[in-house]
């Protein structure tokens, strides 16, 4: 789905989205946005470790 957006897309959507929030808030939005993503990688990696862990000792048994 996000593959056909395109440059004219990115734009219309970023023109928008400062017409919606206006230009003080979008800092704040970016700032929260990042943090979302930072913890949901956290999360996924340490999912990932967990499991290589739970089947290394699976394997050792």
């Amino acid at each position: 789905m996000l593959q056909n957006i395109g440059i004219p897309g990115l734009i219309l959507t970023l023109i928008i989205v400062l017409i919606i929030f206006g230009p003080s808030k979008l800092p704040e939005i970016g700032r929260a946005f990042g943090s979302t993503l930072r913890e949901f990688k956290k999360s996924t990696r340490d999912l990932v470790v967990d499991d290589a862990n739970t089947e290394s000792s699976k394997n050792k048994d």
